[in-house]
């Protein structure tokens, strides 16, 4: 027997258990019944692939300035449709004049957040308080406008890929705390706030969207004073914020449950408030845990913002189907703008999809084998 103190080396994996064809044995040839599937899926692939990228690229049209320079036999996708209409794609009835200050919004938020991707960065606290509670603030006045020489662009005329994000970042933004507060509301020992937390989550969560959407924009009105008027996008977001929130909660309240009971008797040990134990201990815990369900409740709102046109609101999806449609000039490329609508939306929710990923990576404290 060979006994020794000293740590060996670790030694690198053994050949036949790393690889590209290790990977393909273990994966798609591991057993007949894989094999078979394996095979079938790269029959689908050759008869569904080359004709996509043939319609898609090799045959498509760019760059046109007509429908009739698009039309022709043996001719693909027609991309030019979409290059037409590209502003109000991304705008909607929003004035050309004034792309610039949506895009100096937009432009503002991404290098604001930028440095909350930057570990030693300080003072990341305030950073975060400025975009959620300043910055909201700055791009409505810089958007709406009607001050400083500005000129007003009212809600009804934002539109597409803008108003999709509008919607989904507000919403995303205002559901996360109010979903946490509905959570601890509902595990309080507090009878009254707990039941109005359940009746509230449960009332919002057994509504489908669509009707909480409708009688926003429709029901709502008739409880304001006489004459008084009520911005159609605010009442859809308030909404869509109290649908999320429910939700939110939910997912919220299953991490809270998933904390150990110790992780609450050492913090009141410790001499600490409900709400310190809460803020300090508990919630980070309970919101690592549960990253995987926000991250897919905020998919399903980003998602959900098409929603909107019941109540004549037109996000990137209704423009493509409605206004861009039903034009005349450019009649019978109705595929191509699914086809683009489908592909911004799948980035979208890819890129929250991946950094929630690497979010779990980062934050994961767990033991693995």
């Amino acid at each position: 027997m060979y006994v020794t103190d000293k740590i060996l080396p670790e030694l690198p994996a053994p050949s036949n258990s790393k690889g590209v064809v290790h990977w393909l044995k273990s994966n798609l040839f591991s057993s007949p019944v894989n094999i078979v599937f394996t095979f079938l899926g790269l029959l689908l692939l050759y008869k569904t692939l080359p004709p996509i990228i043939q319609w898609a690229f090799i045959d498509a049209t760019w760059v046109a300035d007509t429908r009739e320079e698009c039309l022709g036999e043996g001719k693909g996708a027609c991309w030019a449709y979409i290059g037409n209409r590209f502003g109000q794609v991304m705008y909607g009835f929003y004035p050309p004049a004034e792309y610039w200050r949506p895009n100096i919004a937009g432009i503002l938020l991404i290098a604001l957040t930028i440095p909350l991707f930057i570990e030693k960065m300080p003072r990341k606290v305030w950073l975060g308080a400025f975009i959620l509670l300043v910055f909201p603030f700055i791009a409505y006045y810089l958007i709406h406008g009607g001050f400083l020489g500005l000129s007003e662009v009212g809600t009804d005329k934002w539109g597409g890929l803008m108003l999709t994000l509008i919607i989904s970042l507000v919403g995303i933004a205002a559901a996360l705390p109010l979903g946490i507060i509905l959570a601890l509301g509902r595990r309080s020992e507090m009878p009254i706030i707990k039941s109005v937390c359940v009746i509230f989550i449960e009332f919002w969560r057994g509504v489908p969207l669509i009707s909480v959407l409708f009688m926003a924009s429709v029901m709502l009105p008739l409880f304001l004073p006489e004459g008084s008027s009520f911005d159609k996008l605010a009442r859809a977001m308030i909404g869509i914020i109290l649908f999320q929130a429910a939700y939110v909660a939910e997912v919220v309240r299953g991490g809270l449950q998933a904390i150990p009971k110790g992780q609450y008797e050492a913090a009141v040990a410790m001499g600490l408030s409900y709400w310190k134990s809460m803020t300090l201990i508990i919630l980070p815990q309970a919101l690592k845990l549960v990253i995987p369900g926000l991250v897919n409740t905020f998919i399903a709102l980003f998602k959900d913002t098409t929603l909107v046109l019941i109540i004549g609101l037109f996000d990137l999806l209704a423009i493509i189907e409605n206004v861009l449609g039903s034009d005349s000039s450019w009649l019978g490329f109705f595929t191509e703008g699914l086809v683009f609508a489908a592909f911004v939306f799948w980035i979208f929710c890819f890129a929250m999809s991946r950094y929630s990923m690497a979010l779990e990576r980062k934050l994961d404290t767990g033991h693995r084998n």
